[in-house]
């Protein structure tokens, strides 16, 4: 396996989806509390990218199961990268727990740095991480797939990255609630991501017998939620700053929305996976990159 294989396989070009946020829980760190660790935070930042990458071959592997027992042969060969390249199942398997137990040698170190808080919250992202394409019901099958994607990679990355940078101070409720709102951009602009990918694969998710929220809601109900999730995830970013959790400067962010709205208006009247999904991609992309540059400039001069 090259690296251009390894790097479909983990699909490495998404890492974005998690990098941001992280990004962004180190500024709200900096900005909010006055603390930063960064050896809590650079090894964090390894153990997260491992396990992405544990996460994204494990849904190819499971998939590519799943369409042999589906008998979905077109999907199975020329779809999925592990049919199309021809790859040995076996080995991806032992590359899949290689990448989950250094991730999870590397949490339990951070645990031990930190507190017992941590492994809970380590918990639930490797619980949502392996069961989002595993078991007998994965949920990305599901309609809460959206949920638990936006929801772990948004908020779960940029909390536990907040708490390992403040230690020793004491996670609270509070604090936990606070970094919603500015986490809550990011979360739902990845579940605006899931959901797409979703809308795009409606009829293919049929042959592999997965009832994701679009198989209750219907199409044209899930691009309306879809334009939901950017509107109600720039109303909770737009709140963290009026409350102060963000400089005021982080409002640079809103310069894109033009280029947001273009693409949401696109891909409402038409959902071709090959030729649509990419402006999901590009607006989560748009607003990470705008968000964490905006907030940067806000903590750099202090405005």
């Amino acid at each position: 396996m090259n690296f251009k294989i390894f790097s479909e396989l983990v699909e490495l070009k998404a890492k974005t989806a998690s990098i941001f946020p992280f990004l962004l829980g180190l500024l709200y760190s900096f900005y909010h509390f006055q603390q930063v660790n960064l050896i809590n935070s650079a090894v964090f930042f390894v153990a997260m990218l491992l396990f992405n990458m544990a996460v994204d071959a494990n849904d190819n592997y499971q998939d590519y199961k799943r369409a042999m027992a589906n008998e979905a042969e077109h999907f199975r060969l020329k779809t999925n990268v592990i049919g199309v390249h021809h790859l040995n199942m076996k080995k991806i398997f032992y590359l899949i727990c290689l990448l989950m137990l250094t991730s999870m040698l590397l949490g339990l170190w951070l645990v031990l740095q930190t507190s017992l808080l941590l492994l809970p919250l380590g918990f639930f992202c490797f619980a949502v991480g392996y069961f989002y394409a595993a078991g007998p019901r994965p949920i990305s099958a599901t309609p809460f797939g959206e949920f638990f994607s936006g929801f772990t990679m948004g908020y779960m990355i940029f909390l536990i990255n907040v708490y390992l940078n403040i230690f020793p101070e004491k996670m609270t409720w509070m604090i936990a609630l606070q970094a919603f709102l500015p986490a809550g951009l990011l979360s739902f602009s990845i579940a605006a991501l899931l959901l797409a990918n979703n809308i795009c694969d409606e009829k293919e998710d049929i042959s592999l017998k997965r009832q994701t929220i679009v198989h209750y809601l219907g199409k044209r109900r899930s691009l309306v939620l879809f334009d939901l999730f950017y509107v109600i995830g720039a109303a909770a970013y737009l709140l963290s700053i009026t409350l102060g959790l963000l400089p005021k400067a982080a409002l640079l962010a809103f310069l894109v929305t033009p280029i947001i709205w273009k693409n949401i208006l696109k891909f409402n009247q038409k959902q071709v996976k090959k030729e649509d999904f990419i402006l999901a991609v590009k607006n989560l992309l748009i607003i990470s990159l705008a968000q964490t540059v905006a907030v940067a400039i806000g903590v750099w001069l202090k405005f």
